[in-house]
């Protein structure tokens, strides 16, 4: 036997799912639209979740976890501009009541990353009224579902989308322009800033017990190639422009309960010249630090999420790991991954951190954006003819961990 390491005993443990890539059917959002446009692949029924979620919690609930991420489809919810859907904030509720009946704490993402239509329509995030129309939506939802409620992510991976949105073009609305992927991180503050303050408000109002509300924030661990000036300080740049600016600027709006991290990979930086492209997006081309890859060749790299929770000690909030997973066929090499990133946030632990919990992206297999469903990073397998459900062998060991809290080196 190697050494026992033990969590917390009110760790949080679980899964991730978000609403397009696995309800099916999104027909009001703006993913669904550019899908049907010929973009490479389509979500179609996605894993029928919106109708099976009650099997897919009772597999969860199998599996030993006691919380559960998900998200709330906007255009569902408000299907045309200021109509909104009792019928879908009720479906919620369900879902979130289905959640509370097995025993699973819901933390629940308010957007992730799919727009209704019509805001599309009026220009999405660039809309400077794109904040307020964001926080009719969260009024109506809170409202509704605060009382089954305690932790709240405003938004998934706000620099991702803009990334993939406004400077690579790559997602709806396909676009390139560093100043509109600037208006859009504005937008998208105000919109969390605003959402943060309306959600205590209500809360407090509604005499609610306390609710905790953050973002998710993608991070990645950045890694100078050689040890020289300029990769060195391409690290420095990429760290504090990428990792640490927002969570910054939403501590000192005071809007922050904890930090919320997605954590995948490594960044290798190696840089050609001193120009700002080069320093910002210039990385390795040579496998000069070769990692095993994830199926999307990501480096896989559990180290750098140690690094990363010793730099967020230094903001003295608790920090919960909100996505961790690869995308890989080979489901031994899922649970190497897992037992690695587990030891990682345990180090972590050990030397101060505040870690609340660890959800593991992602429940299912399901609908990988512009990657279609190739890439499958579910602990449970989805036949997508038959909607199956599957458990892989690493969901089995991950939920031996959920139960006891402990892992073995």
């Amino acid at each position: 036997m190697g050494n026992m390491i033990q969590f917390p005993p009110q760790f949080f443990w679980g899964a991730a799912t978000s609403a397009h890539q696995v309800e099916g059917n999104n027909i009001n959002n703006d993913w669904w639209a550019w899908e049907k446009e010929g973009a490479r692949g389509q979500s179609g029924d996605a894993c029928r979740h919106y109708e099976l979620y009650g099997q897919d919690f009772d597999i969860a609930k199998s599996l030993n976890h006691n919380a559960h991420r998900l998200s709330i489809e906007w255009s569902r919810i408000e299907p045309q501009e200021g109509v909104f859907s009792p019928a879908e904030l009720d479906h919620y509720a369900e879902v979130i009541s289905a959640l509370r009946q097995r025993g699973l704490e819901p933390i629940v993402t308010l957007y992730h990353f799919t727009l209704p239509l019509w805001l599309a329509h009026k220009g999405g995030w660039l809309n400077p009224k794109s904040p307020a129309y964001f926080l009719r939506f969260v009024d109506k939802v809170v409202q509704r579902l605060g009382d089954k409620v305690s932790y709240w992510v405003t938004i998934n991976e706000p620099l991702v989308y803009v990334y993939y949105s406004y400077i690579l073009g790559d997602w709806p609305p396909q676009r390139k322009s560093f100043i509109q992927a600037i208006r859009v991180t504005r937008n998208l503050i105000r919109a969390h800033v605003g959402a943060f303050r309306l959600i205590k408000l209500i809360y407090g109002k509604k005499g609610l017990p306390q609710s905790y509300v953050s973002i998710a924030k993608n991070m990645q661990a950045f890694v100078p190639c050689r040890h020289n000036l300029k990769d060195s300080f391409a690290v420095i740049l990429r760290d504090r422009l990428y990792n640490f600016n927002l969570i910054e600027k939403l501590i000192r709006h005071k809007t922050l309960d904890f930090i919320g991290v997605n954590y995948y990979s490594r960044n290798l930086a190696e840089v050609k010249r001193w120009g700002i492209n080069n320093l910002l997006m210039d990385v390795c081309q040579d496998n000069h630090h070769p990692l095993p890859k994830n199926s999307m060749g990501w480096d896989i790299y559990p180290q750098g999420l140690y690094d990363l929770l010793i730099k967020l000690k230094r903001y003295h909030l608790p920090v919960f790991i909100l996505e961790n997973g690869i995308a890989t066929d080979d489901d031994s090499e899922r649970w190497r991954y897992i037992e690695g990133h587990l030891m990682s946030v345990a180090r972590a632990i050990g030397d101060g951190v505040g870690v609340m919990g660890y959800i593991h992206w992602s429940l299912l297999d399901n609908y990988e954006w512009d990657k279609g469903f190739g890439p499958h990073f579910g602990l449970v397998h989805v036949d997508y003819h038959t909607y199956q459900r599957t458990i892989k062998e690493s969901a089995g060991k991950f939920a031996a961990v959920c139960r006891t809290g402990r892992l073995t080196q």
